[in-house]
C-alpha cells in the first residue's frame, strides 16, 4: 500500500489523447505523482504503479468509431491484468470510450462487452435539437454510496459538481436489463442534474441523450469508472482525484457486487435493400485512412486481410424518383464530388461485405432533415445512413476469418448498432 507521497498514477495516452496536461495537474493538486505512459511502451511497466488514467482526446482519430481501434492495443490488456489487483483506473471522456469497448466496464465475465457509447443526441420536448460534437458545462449528482467507488470517496450521496463536457459520441447505451442491474449495483455512478439534483432525462440538462441521464458508470467492483465529463479541466472536479488517492491509500477497497450476464454472440443477419428504396455506395478517392488503420488494426491482431470501405445510403422516396435523386445529389450533402464518388458494390471472389447500421440513425435522420427544410426537397420519405466493410484475404477460410473479426467488435458495437452481411 502506498503512502500518499509517493502514489504514482499513469496517465495512459494513444496517438490523439490532448488531455494529459490537465490530468497531470490534477493528480498533483490530489497528492498524486503522475507519470506519464505512452501506448507503446513496455506494458510490463505499469505493474510498478498504483493506478491508471486513461486521458481525452481523439484516440486513432475516433476511426471505425471512437475508442475501439485503442480498445484493441496491447497495453489493454496489461491494464485489464493491473485491474485485477484491484488497482483504480479512471477513463475520461476518450478514455470512457476505451474502458467500454474493451469490456472493463461494466465488468462482465472475460470483459465482454455490454454498454456502448454513441452518437449525442440532444432532446427537448420530444423533439431532436441536435446531435453531434457538443461542449458545455454540466451538474452531476453522485448516485451512488461514497464508498462504492474509487471515484466518490471524497464527496456525499447527492452532492453535485459542475464540471465541463465535450464529445460526439458519449450517449450512454444498453440493454434495460443491465440498466436495471447497474442501478440496483450501485454501478450508476454519476448522473447529469439540473441545479437542484432533478434529473429530468431531455436536453439541457441531459447533454447527450444518455440513458437514464447517465454520466459515469463504474465496473462491479468499483475499481474501474467510465466518465464522459472532464473533472481534470477544473478544480471542481478535484474530489474524484481525490477519491482515487484515498482508495489507494485504504488499500483499494473493492466491493462484491454480481453482475448478470446471458448476451449471446452476435449472428449476422442477411440485408436485401428494400426494393423501394435506392442504395447509393459512396467511395473515397482519395486514400481512406479510416479503412487503413482499421485494417492496420487487424493485422496486428494476426489477420491477414485486405479491408476497404463504402458509405451507404438508402433513400426512399416518393413521387419522380430521378429528379428527387438529381437533387440530392446537387445538394452535396450524402457525399463531396471533390473527394468521393457513387461506386459499386464489390463482388470479388473470397470478399465478404458487411453493412453496419446504427441503431438510432441521427446521421440519417439529421440529413434528411437538412435535405427537406434547407434544400426544399420534396418527396423525400426517408434515408439511412450506414457503412460497408469489404474484407477479403489470400489464404484462410473467409467465414471463419469474419466470425473471428466480428468477435473483435472494431467494425461494431451490438450495442449500438446492427449488422448485415451482404448477398
Amino acid at each position: 500500500m502506498s503512502t500518499h507521497s509517493n502514489i504514482k498514477i499513469g496517465i495512459i495516452q494513444f496517438p490523439g489523447s490532448n488531455t494529459e496536461r490537465e490530468t497531470f495537474m490534477a493528480c498533483t493538486r490530489a497528492g498524486m505523482e503522475p507519470v506519464e505512459f505512452l501506448w507503446n511502451n513496455d506494458p510490463v511497466e505499469l505493474s510498478e504503479l498504483d493506478g491508471y488514467i486513461i486521458v481525452g482526446g481523439f484516440s486513432y482519430e475516433d476511426r471505425s468509431r471512437a475508442g475501439v481501434i485503442a480498445a484493441l492495443d496491447p497495453i489493454m490488456k496489461q491494464i485489464s491484468i493491473e485491474s485485477e489487483k484491484n488497482k483504480p483506473v479512471l477513463g475520461i471522456c476518450n478514455g470512457a470510450q476505451i474502458l467500454v469497448e474493451s469490456g472493463l466496464v461494466p465488468g462482465f465475465k472475460n470483459n465482454q462487452i455490454g454498454i456502448a457509447l454513441t452518437d449525442n443526441k440532444r432532446v427537448k420536448d420530444g423533439q431532436v435539437v441536435g446531435v453531434g460534437y457538443y461542449n458545455t458545462w454540466a451538474n452531476l449528482k453522485v448516485n451512488a454510496d461514497p464508498s462504492r467507488c474509487a471515484f466518490t470517496r471524497s464527496l456525499e450521496k447527492d452532492q453535485i459538481i459542475k464540471i465541463p463536457l465535450a464529445h460526439g459520441e458519449g450517449r450512454f447505451t444498453m440493454p434495460e436489463s443491465l440498466l436495471d442491474n447497474l442501478i440496483v449495483n450501485d454501478q450508476a455512478v454519476y448522473l447529469y442534474c439540473d441545479n437542484d439534483g432533478n434529473t429530468p432525462n431531455e436536453f439541457p440538462v441531459n447533454p447527450n441523450g444518455s440513458l437514464y441521464n447517465l454520466a459515469a458508470v463504474c465496473n462491479n467492483k468499483g475499481n474501474i469508472m467510465a466518465m464522459m465529463p472532464h473533472p481534470e479541466r477544473t478544480e471542481n472536479g478535484d474530489q474524484i482525484f481525490s477519491s482515487m488517492k484515498e482508495f489507494i491509500q485504504m488499500g483499494n477497497p473493492i466491493t462484491d457486487h454480481d453482475l448478470a450476464h446471458n448476451q449471446e454472440s452476435y449472428r449476422l443477419k442477411s440485408y436485401s435493400a428494400d426494393e423501394s428504396c435506392t442504395e447509393w455506395l459512396v467511395n473515397m478517392i482519395i486514400t481512406d485512412n479510416e479503412a487503413v488503420s482499421v485494417q492496420n488494426a487487424l493485422i496486428q491482431l494476426g489477420y491477414d486481410i485486405v479491408l476497404t470501405r463504402q458509405t451507404h445510403w438508402e433513400i426512399e422516396t416518393a413521387g419522380e424518383k430521378e429528379n428527387i435523386l438529381e437533387k440530392i445529389e446537387a445538394s452535396g450533402e450524402l457525399y463531396n464530388s471533390n473527394k468521393e464518388f457513387i461506386g459499386k458494390r464489390e463482388t470479388n471472389d473470397g470478399t465478404v461485405s458487411i453493412l453496419v447500421h446504427q441503431k438510432e440513425d441521427m446521421h440519417g435522420r439529421l440529413k434528411q432533415e437538412s435535405l427537406t427544410d434547407r434544400f426544399q426537397i420534396d418527396g423525400l420519405i426517408k434515408i439511412k445512413r450506414g457503412v460497408v466493410w469489404n474484407l477479403s484475404t489470400k489464404r484462410g477460410n473467409i467465414d471463419t476469418i469474419i466470425n473471428e473479426v466480428l468477435e473483435t467488435n472494431i467494425l461494431f458495437n451490438p450495442l449500438s448498432h446492427e449488422c448485415y452481411r451482404i448477398n
